[in-house]
């Protein structure tokens, strides 16, 4: 009988366009990380706009959480919205990690592999975009969501090689140890980034499976 009633009941579906914004932000994020892993007088410039956009994507994770505490009836499961959001959040929480390693150590240049790995990351975070509107539409859709969050697993494995080759490839040329910890503490950051988009390929994923 709840079922039934729970039906017939409007949904609020408004989660779907601020999902859809906070991945809006962190693309913005992730693309300001990859300006500045290309180094130069930008450098703080870029860390300046990840916090700000750190801090946008709080407030539409507050929006969301608000939301789901006095909304009765939800278009997903309360759990998966709040660990959906939550995995969201974590991404651009991670870059601005990040982005704080690097201003604190003043670095304005970085190695090709850290490079190649911010943009993957833009990549990741431009599936991200595309993939969050479709979870209002999930038996229509579900088949693109699964390509899309199997696409983000697959750029966390090559991130993950790029990780591994960037190490090596410090700890084989780097004369400095000091310079070594700190280029290998990159390394470990944008590799956490990464870590957190394919949480929120797998957040998605779950919700696929549950639902169609």
């Amino acid at each position: 009988m709840l079922g039934w009633f729970r039906a017939l009941m409007p949904k609020e579906e408004r989660f779907f366009d601020l999902f859809t914004r906070h991945a809006q932000v962190t693309l913005a994020a992730a693309e300001a990380l990859q300006g500045l892993l290309k180094g130069g007088d930008n450098v703080p410039q870029c860390c300046r706009e990840i916090t700000r956009r750190e801090n946008e994507a709080d407030e539409i994770t507050r929006e969301v959480l608000t939301a789901l505490r006095r909304t009765f009836i939800t278009p997903l499961d309360r759990g998966d919205i709040k660990d959906l959001i939550t995995s969201m959040d974590d991404a651009i929480d991670q870059m601005n990690q990040t982005a704080k390693l690097i201003a604190l150590f003043e670095l304005r240049s970085f190695e090709p592999p850290m490079q190649e790995m911010g943009e993957i990351i833009v990549r990741a975070a431009k599936l991200s975009v595309a993939a969050v509107p479709l979870l209002g539409s999930l038996g229509r859709d579900s088949s693109r969501l699964h390509g899309m969050t199997e696409e983000i697993i697959r750029l966390e494995e090559q991130v993950d090689q790029l990780h591994d080759q960037g190490r090596k490839r410090l700890f084989q040329a780097q004369q400095n140890a000091i310079a070594f910890i700190i280029g290998t503490e990159v390394y470990d950051h944008l590799e956490s980034v990464m870590d957190r988009f394919e949480d929120v390929a797998n957040e998605i994923s779950g919700i696929v499976i549950e639902n169609v």
